[in-house]
């Protein structure tokens, strides 16, 4: 018998919103270790897709920002996600930006964030990862500290690089979240053109050393004109990135006006994300063409949003606030969706 996720979100969704994300993951642990998963969760049927030379066991994998630190790898695993991907992570511990930092807005089935990149850094990360269990495909998540000016940048995402090669599956390269100041400014032109070439000349280096190539993704933002999305893509196709995810949180508050908490800065995630981050996976895939594998985020409420992702151009498709609002369930939900769309 599983327990009703309807009213275990009722009971969380009392707490306050970063309250009830820390007590929702002790819990997934806490079960996890009594072997009790299966109340919350079944496993999807299998549904292998190779993407950027990896077998996922299926489609479906956990978004950067739920488990920043490598925490609870092994409990969110066994809820049936094909993939995880955890940070993000910066090379120092930094606390994020000032509490509260985290609203619901569930008239709108979504959340608006202003975490700012709270984690315990790369080397507490790496020994997390290390000591799971856990031997599936896992993507970690790298970014900047605040405090590291624009033009030093590089070295930030190089030394995490480095530093979680050996340890993941592919290395995503966060430029697009709008909670770090100027952040978003290395997502274009020369500065995109020069950050990608260093982080692909040290990834090339380290796979020689090590006899192990780390597919590299560069995840984007939502907000986007159609012309910089078509210079993200060639910028990221000259670069020999090996895909992009499509799309981080938006500062749009288009779908949630007047709503409580709507005002609140931070980058919106959820169901009012939902057609825009669409578009630009549709715009992306028009202008790759097949070259270059796309990983839909943003906005995935049902399964029929995933679906609808996969149509639109993506290999794999990543939850996290439709994660939030509609459970475990959605997992199985999302990659039966998938695969009846393949079939059909």
């Amino acid at each position: 018998m599983k327990l009703p996720y309807s009213l275990l979100r009722r009971l969380l969704f009392l707490l306050p919103g970063e309250r009830s994300h820390t007590v929702s993951l002790r819990g997934l642990d806490a079960l996890h270790g009594l072997h009790l998963d299966a109340l919350i969760a079944s496993r999807p049927a299998p549904d292998p897709v190779r993407c950027m030379g990896i077998e996922f066991p299926n489609p479906v994998g956990l978004a950067a920002g739920l488990d920043k630190n490598g925490d609870h790898i092994d409990a969110l695993a066994a809820l049936g996600f094909g993939f995880l991907e955890i940070g993000t992570v910066t090379p120092r511990p930094q606390p994020g930006n000032p509490q509260p930092r985290l609203f619901r807005i569930p008239q709108a089935r979504a959340i608006i964030n202003r975490m700012g990149f709270n984690n315990l850094g790369v080397d507490y990360l790496c020994a997390r990862v290390r000591e799971a269990e856990y031997r599936g495909v896992l993507g970690i998540n790298i970014g900047k500290n605040k405090d590291t000016p624009l033009e030093r940048a590089a070295a930030d995402y190089l030394l995490c690089l480095e530093r979680v090669h050996e340890l993941a599956s592919y290395i995503t390269i966060n430029l697009s979240s709008p909670n770090t100041p100027g952040l978003r400014d290395l997502q274009f032109g020369e500065p995109l053109e020069q950050l990608l070439a260093q982080l692909v000349a040290r990834r090339e280096a380290l796979a020689e050393q090590h006899g192990r190539r780390v597919p590299l993704v560069l995840k984007i933002a939502p907000d986007l004109a159609p012309e910089d999305i078509d210079r993200v893509a060639d910028s990221a196709r000259r670069a020999r990135m090996d895909a992009l995810i499509a799309t981080n949180t938006t500062v749009s508050r288009q779908g949630v006006e007047g709503l409580p908490n709507a005002t609140e800065s931070g980058g919106l995630s959820g169901a009012p994300l939902t057609r825009q981050a669409n578009a630009v996976m549709t715009r992306l895939a028009d202008r790759l063409a097949g070259e270059l594998p796309l990983i839909g985020a943003g906005g995935i409420m049902t399964g029929e949003d995933a679906a609808g992702r996969v149509r639109a151009g993506a290999s794999l498709v990543q939850l996290y606030t439709g994660f939030i609002y509609g459970g475990p369930a959605l997992i199985g939900a999302a990659a039966a969706a998938i695969a009846r769309g393949r079939a059909g």
